[in-house]
């Protein structure tokens, strides 16, 4: 693990002395794609000696979503994370071996939602230690993160920490890189463009590509990307995920600084302690997971407005819906009755492949 780290250490230090021109656009490129390449043994080790990924670290998921807190210590996570989950439902403890892990459980909007403090990311992930690859596979599985600030505290630290995430494979507030990447059997490298590059080159492309011993593809842009981008397609294993940048203790700020932060994209200002805007930072939390609650209608009865379904806003057909439910749903299925925004008519007859919209009510008409 040492050498690794060391290894690293070596090409940061090296890209740090590099000054970013066109000319050294190709050795930058080759360096980033090694320094890739060693981040993900860091995160996947091989399994001889050392115990591997590390013995009894495991957050069972439950609930609809999962929100892991990100953050220095002393700015205010344990008491936003027992405010938020104290105040609107019970707490759940479990035991770990290796992380103190305290997860809790929100309900809000008839969806349960599980948050999870994280605190070894900072701690433990840029050493390599068994205990920080645990905590960022484990955030890896979340559907957002929340990177609690402090307010009076350098804007240093925000950077540590996205820097700690982009560093494992984790990409905040990003879409997928709008690039096709299909290796070949022969041809050699094809590289294609709409648009005019100004990070990569055909050399640079082919330097990546053969660090990943890829000597035949066809790489197309559709923008102008970079050479981490077209890393992060190559690696394929990266995680694209909303963020909120939870600045707390704004009571100890002034109203012209609170002001400047309120205007920041992603950023939501609270005190915790007061409980200032916790409101606030759930209708955030709520719009970046992007769920969808679907009310069930048993037939003859009203609507079942208190227990919705909460279904991904990127899988919401009909189809999604009876498998929430019950797996074996789909084999009695004859058609669904809808009610919402989703169809013109009220009801209306819709196939399992109809896509529904936040709070539609459902009926499943089964096969007699």
């Amino acid at each position: 693990m040492a050498t690794v780290m060391q290894k690293i250490k070596d090409i940061e230090d090296e890209m740090a002395r590099t000054q970013k021109n066109k000319a050294t656009a190709h050795h930058l490129g080759l360096l980033k794609a090694k320094l890739a390449k060693l981040r993900r043994e860091l995160l996947t080790p091989s399994s001889k000696g050392g115990g591997g990924a590390g013995e009894g670290f495991d957050v069972t998921k439950s609930g609809d979503a999962r929100v892991g807190l990100v953050g220095f210590p002393s700015v205010g996570k344990s008491t936003l994370l027992n405010k938020l989950t104290g105040t609107f439902s019970e707490v759940a403890s479990y035991e770990f071996t290796t992380l103190t892990c305290i997860p809790g459980v929100i309900m809000y909007r008839g969806a349960k939602i599980q948050l999870l403090d994280l605190p070894g990311i900072i701690e433990g992930a840029k050493d390599g230690k068994g205990r920080g690859r645990q905590v960022i596979s484990t955030a890896r599985t979340c559907n957002c993160i929340l990177i609690v600030l402090d307010a009076i505290k350098p804007i240093t630290h925000k950077r540590l920490i996205e820097k700690e995430l982009e560093g494992f494979g984790i990409r905040l507030n990003k879409e997928p890189p709008n690039l096709t990447f299909r290796k070949k059997d022969k041809g050699g490298i094809n590289f294609t463009s709409t648009v005019t590059n100004t990070h990569l080159d055909l050399d640079t492309v082919k330097a990546i590509c053969s660090e990943y011993r890829i000597h035949n593809a066809d790489i197309t842009l559709r923008y102008d990307a970079t050479a981490d981008d077209l890393i992060d397609v190559i690696e394929g294993s990266r995680i694209y995920m909303p963020c909120i940048y939870v600045v707390n203790k704004i009571d100890q700020i002034t109203l012209e600084e609170l002001e400047i932060l309120d205007k920041l994209p992603h950023y939501c200002p609270i005190s915790a302690h007061l409980e200032w805007n916790l409101d606030g930072l759930l209708d955030k939390i709520w719009e970046y997971l992007d769920l969808t609650r679907i009310y069930t209608k048993p037939k003859g009865m009203n609507p079942d407005y208190e227990d919705p379904v909460i279904l991904s806003s990127k899988r919401r057909t009909v189809e999604d819906f009876c498998t929430r439910i019950h797996k074996d749903m789909l084999k009695q299925f004859k058609y669904a009755l809808v009610w919402g925004s989703s169809v013109k008519h009220k009801p209306q007859r819709v196939g399992k492949d109809h896509e529904l919209e936040d709070e539609d009510v459902v009926q499943i008409i089964k096969k007699v």
